[in-house]
């Protein structure tokens, strides 16, 4: 069986928490990370960049908390 479905339809918003690594973000960001070696970014389906926190735990209730469904990206 193959039927396509539209994800946006269906009234869970899924996004994606993934590691980023403090040197390949901007200086100003850079500036500002202490002696972090890791963010974590939270996106949206199409890729774009939702939020950027320090805590990986952060990330997941910043997403519940607006209604999304947060699930790691490897």
């Amino acid at each position: 069986m193959h039927t396509l479905y539209d994800f946006k339809d269906a009234g869970q918003q899924t996004v994606y928490v993934k590691t980023v690594d403090v040197a390949d973000l901007p200086k100003d960001v850079q500036a500002g990370a202490g002696d972090r070696k890791h963010f974590y970014a939270v996106h949206d389906a199409e890729g774009g960049q939702l939020a950027l926190v320090a805590d990986r735990r952060l990330a997941f209730v910043l997403a519940r908390q607006n209604d999304f469904t947060p699930v790691p990206v490897h």
